[in-house]
């Protein structure tokens, strides 16, 4: 990714790719035949296999931007018999400013439109309940997934994600995670300079 240029990308017709997930269940080899008539230009590479996925975070994940990465630092935690949980409270101000007070989480599925359809439904879960969309979308044992207004929020939500899991690692060599109480949390979530810093920040 960090030398792919214009032509690696190819488009899609996103309201094509939304009625696809609205089947009950599609197969691989349906998937595959399917790319040529949901492609804008037929000629390009074949579409990602999370290109549903893709599709889910922008249409209803509230995102303009959206980046799927597997961090080493993150699967390290999210390939453990921890799972996600480390991830359920926060160690330090700055993950709450970037990252959102809470992150969503799915269990492992299969790559692709199983996976979507999931991640479909803890969206919606999660705006249900916390009344927004989340920042953060963690996979355990895969990776995970940065919902950003812009391509820089993307990118300081998953640099940030990556700090988050090395500092819950380290701690564990000393004992283990020393958490910020809730209502700490909450503070720091609802403050107005930090609702500044947020804007600064380009989220």
């Amino acid at each position: 990714l960090g030398t792919i240029g214009e032509a690696g990308f190819t488009q899609v017709k996103m309201d094509a790719i939304l009625d696809l997930v609205e089947r009950d269940q599609m197969t691989q080899e349906e998937v595959q035949a399917i790319w040529p008539e949901v492609m804008v230009d037929p000629q390009q590479k074949r579409p990602s296999v999370e290109t549903f996925l893709h599709a889910l975070c922008l249409s209803e994940g509230g995102a303009s931007c959206v980046a799927h990465t597997h961090p080493i630092s993150c699967n390290a935690i999210l390939c453990s018999v921890l799972g996600a949980e480390p991830f359920r409270r926060h160690l330090f101000p700055d993950g709450i400013v970037v990252c959102g007070r809470y992150p969503a989480v799915v269990p492992y599925v299969d790559p692709g439109f199983d996976l979507a359809k999931v991640v479909r439904t803890e969206l919606r879960r999660y705006q249900d309940e916390h009344g927004m969309s989340p920042k953060l979308l963690l996979m355990v044992n895969h990776g995970i997934t940065a919902l950003g207004k812009s391509a820089q929020e993307a990118l300081n939500i998953t640099r940030m994600a990556d700090k988050w899991a090395r500092t819950i690692l380290g701690t564990y060599v000393l004992g283990g995670p020393h958490f910020m109480p809730d209502s700490e949390a909450a503070r720091i979530d609802s403050r107005l300079d930090e609702h500044y810093r947020r804007r600064q920040l380009g989220a």
